[in-house]
């Protein structure tokens, strides 16, 4: 599958630089903005309500802007019903419910609290057109509604996440999966972990020099793994360093330093109930007229040993993603490409060429909750992504067909007496 033009399901009136899927509810929550910078483009949190339309098909209809003033969302987490925004050096903690109730209603927003009901409003395609408070809608506007969707979002507090003197930027924000523990990095180097919900800080440690490029941790909170952009990607128990992982020994004619990891992430491994494995990008520290491809590697989490190395072409990487059973990945690039891998073998399943024409800032899969599967529908897998250019697009992976394996013995065994009769007649006298 290679370039061709995908269909949006969403378009914002804003740059987009993160996406993700609250499990329980089904929501799709994305964010981004234009800064600071005094140029019209707003700063906003959308809440969007995502359907499943036939088969394959989605739409996506817009619940809920919550607005954040000057500062843009660059980076997400979300867990039990809690936002944690990643904006400029702050982490900005918010809690948001959605209900549906009869009657409609009006938007109301009150000291950096938000709430709205009323109809969904879709936004989709080329004749999007900004308006104020990003609520311009492209289309018809929805059915008037007995039970309507509400939206509402209160802030919880905030934390210094970067103390960088320069820019202060979070980089990376993640929830430990059992919600015990905030952790973040920023371009000063250091992870910083909080206690949650208490906000209490538990580590704040010098873990790369420079910038933060990603981290993970792994299910029981045992081993954090942090990417920078000094070439390392390191294994941590609590504060201390366990190990730095070394992808290339099992590529040993790439030197040192002509490639740094880029993303991280833990992930499930199908069928295996404890198990569980580490995947990490790597890609060219220089670029040449000639690109060399970027790596995908596949690490076993108790060893951290190298499993199994795969290229995985030459666009740069920008962002990696794991869906929650740990059977897909999901790779975006900085040249708006999407694509999925199977996580077994790194094979490539699915590519769809500059879906997005610019660097693709985030990707989410659906979940495998209750929610998430029936939203999935008769798809194997589904991949939502963003990018600069405020699109919003999804990449489904239709259920590859399968026949029984009753029905294959049944065939195999036509097959054979298909043979000995066919020899039969050619060779008589052959049995």
């Amino acid at each position: 599958m290679g370039k061709r033009r995908m269909p949006d399901l969403y378009r914002a009136p804003f740059p987009l630089y993160s996406i993700k899927v609250d499990p329980k509810t089904g929501l799709v929550i994305t964010a981004g903005g234009g800064g600071a910078s005094k140029t019209g483009i707003k700063n906003a949190v959308h809440f969007l309500d995502l359907q499943l339309v036939g088969e394959h098909q989605y739409s996506a209809s817009l619940l809920h802007s919550h607005d954040t003033d000057t500062r843009a969302t660059m980076n997400l987490a979300v867990g039990d019903g809690v936002i944690a925004a990643g904006q400029d050096g702050t982490c900005c903690l918010m809690r948001f419910k959605h209900c549906t109730q009869k009657g409609g209603g009006k938007a109301a927003a009150k000291d950096g609290n938000s709430t709205q009901q009323g109809n969904a409003r879709r936004r989709a395609g080329k004749g999007d057109k900004g308006g104020q408070d990003g609520d311009a809608v492209s289309g018809d506007m929805s059915d008037t509604k007995d039970e309507t969707a509400r939206i509402s979002v209160t802030g919880l507090a905030e934390v210094q996440s970067d103390l960088n003197p320069q820019d202060p930027l979070q980089k990376v924000v993640r929830f430990s999966s059992d919600l015990s523990l905030l952790l973040t990095g920023g371009t000063d180097g250091y992870i910083r972990v909080w206690e949650f919900p208490s906000l209490k800080k538990k580590f704040d440690f010098k873990a790369h020099e420079g910038e933060i490029e990603d981290l993970d941790m792994s299910p029981g909170n045992k081993h954090l793994v942090t990417v920078g952009r000094d070439f390392a990607c390191s294994v941590w128990s609590g504060n201390q360093l366990a190990m730095g992982l070394k992808w290339n020994e099992t590529v040993p004619q790439i030197a040192d330093k002509t490639y740094r990891y880029m993303a991280c992430r833990f992930g499930k491994v199908e069928d295996q109930k404890d198990a569980l494995r580490l995947y990490t990008v790597q890609i060219p520290h220089k670029r040449d007229r000639k690109p060399p491809p970027c790596y995908l590697t596949k690490w076993d989490s108790k060893s951290f040993l190298p499993m199994l190395t795969a290229p995985c072409g030459a666009e740069v990487i920008s962002s990696l993603a794991v869906s929650d059973s740990g059977t897909f990945l999901g790779l975006g690039t900085v040249t708006g490409s999407v694509a999925i891998y199977i996580a077994f073998s790194l094979q490539k399943l699915y590519y769809v060429q500059e879906s997005h024409g610019i660097v693709v800032t985030d990707l989410a899969f659906l979940p495998d909750s209750l929610k998430g599967r029936n939203i999935k529908g008769n798809n194997e897998t589904a991949l939502l992504s963003v990018a600069v250019d405020s699109r919003c697009q999804v990449h489904a992976v239709p259920n590859r067909r399968s026949f029984p394996v009753w029905l294959v013995l049944f065939f195999c065994g036509l097959m054979v007496v298909g043979v000995v009769l066919l020899l039969q007649y050619l060779f008589p006298g052959f049995i």
